[in-house]
């Protein structure tokens, strides 16, 4: 058994403890938390699984590295804190552990990122003998490994599209959906995360690993952005009212283009309410979904709806996201070590999970 901990327990942690608890080949032998309040609570408790695992959670640091863990799945998040997310991993990757992460964006990538991200990555490698791998839903499997699979399936493909379509009502970061993607915000308010080169920054790597994929060269990474107001204040049951007059839906793309046409195209469509902006692409059903569209001979069209936590789909996207990580451990620890990204490691099958029970 890989002995794994689990570092958070927010929305990704929660679904990281219930992953790692469910895989045959791991065992959890540490949660760490930053709220005091979680301090001692049972992990089988803080993830939502109806039994005690057995393992409490800590705020001790060095306590959790001390005890050598193979593998940590770090599930802090990285958004507005990606120099303190940075410090952690290559801290966990100098004690010797494989990391997996949705948190780094410039790392699903690891070829084209910065310097000073790479860098200190490297050198804990070297240092410490440890791994890093990178993913998440989107970015992550919804814009790498799903796409390009379903691509070999076509005859000819003139265009590679993924959409990711959600209603930001179900998501349970209020300071992410009002501050970095502006929900709720005048018009002209700058979110961070709409601000030119923003999206390119973290989605942009994703259209590189699909042009290296399919074996063809980018001219360039344009991008797209799209704003609609609320025609109508609205109220949602976990963030409050939006007024009327405020941004209420987002549409943005990042394109890959390949001699002088958008190839490789990743789209975003964010709304507040499913009333904002009613003529762009929405889910056939329910909050949220993610979608490939291969525009070619034949025309292949992929939606992924997931759903967790009481039929959630913003956690059941994280749920994906974790899941693709946890699967990655095991095929990480046999490997060298190293920094991978998603051409490295391959989508294998749920080997030994059908029908299988958490303990």
């Amino acid at each position: 058994m890989i002995s794994t901990a689990v570092w958070g327990t927010g929305n990704v942690g929660r679904a990281a403890i219930r992953a790692v608890e469910a895989h045959p080949a791991l065992e959890l032998t540490g949660v760490l938390v930053h709220n005091p309040g979680k301090v001692g609570r049972d992990a089988g408790e803080l993830s939502g699984l109806d039994y005690r695992v057995g393992v409490a959670a800590s705020d001790d640091i060095e306590a959790m590295l001390a005890a050598a863990p193979q593998a940590i799945v770090y599930a802090a998040s990285g958004d507005i804190r990606p120099d303190d997310a940075l410090a952690d991993i290559v801290r966990a990757i100098r004690a010797g552990a494989v990391v997996v992460t949705p948190a780094l964006y410039a790392l699903y990538d690891p070829r084209n990122a910065p310097a000073e991200v790479r860098d200190p990555v490297l050198a804990a490698i070297e240092e410490g003998g440890g791994s890093l791998f990178v993913s998440g839903v989107d970015p992550g499997w919804g814009n790498d490994v799903l796409p390009l699979l379903v691509s070999g399936l076509g005859g000819t493909v003139d265009v590679l599209r993924c959409q990711e379509i959600f209603d930001y009502a179900t998501y349970d970061q209020p300071d992410s959906v009002r501050y970095l993607v502006g929900m709720g915000q005048p018009m002209d308010y700058q979110p961070p995360m709409l601000a030119a080169t923003v999206p390119t920054m973290v989605w942009g790597g994703q259209i590189r690993l699909m042009a290296r994929a399919l074996g063809v060269e980018l001219d360039e990474i344009r991008e797209t952005l799209d704003r609609r107001a609320l025609d109508t204040t609205i109220t949602t049951a976990s963030m409050g009212d939006f007024e009327a007059g405020t941004q209420g839906a987002v549409r943005f793309e990042v394109q890959g283009i390949v001699a002088g046409v958008p190839r490789i195209v990743i789209e975003h469509v964010t709304r507040i309410h499913a009333s904002c902006a009613p003529d762009w692409p929405a889910p056939a059903d329910g909050d949220g979904a993610h979608r490939v569209i291969i525009e070619g001979r034949p025309r292949i069209e992929v939606t992924i709806e997931a759903t967790d936590e009481g039929g959630n789909r913003a956690a059941g996207g994280n749920a994906t996201a974790v899941g693709r990580l946890v699967s990655a451990i095991d095929w990480l620890v046999d490997a060298e070590p190293g920094l991978y990204d998603a051409l490295d490691i391959p989508l294998r099958p749920a080997v030994g999970k059908l029908g299988r029970k958490n303990p």
